[in-house]
């Protein structure tokens, strides 16, 4: 799985037109975190939620507390979006 370009990952989601779907509250995260599953954008959209530090919502899969968690196990990564295209993924969780 790659990252694809920052300009077309958004079109591909699968949560495109959802609105606020995937910022549920936090008892209904497990919801929001089927939508995206099978996201052939997954890492793009991760990796847009790391490097922007983005706080709220489901991003990538991955819950606020998950993107916490990788943004103080990994520090020194300057560029989520590299990283993550370059491994093929980061698991978030410990």
């Amino acid at each position: 799985m790659t990252v694809v370009d920052a300009e077309d990952w958004t079109t591909l989601a699968k949560c495109k037109g959802m609105g606020d779907a995937l910022f549920p509250q936090p008892g209904e995260q497990s919801r929001a975190r089927q939508v995206c599953r099978d996201c052939p954008v997954r890492l793009a959209c991760l990796a847009e939620a790391l490097d922007n530090k983005i706080e709220y919502g489901v991003w990538g899969g991955t819950t606020e507390r998950e993107r916490r968690s990788m943004l103080r196990r990994w520090p020194n990564v300057t560029s989520w979006r590299a990283a993550l295209s370059q491994h093929g993924g980061i698991s978030p969780r410990r």
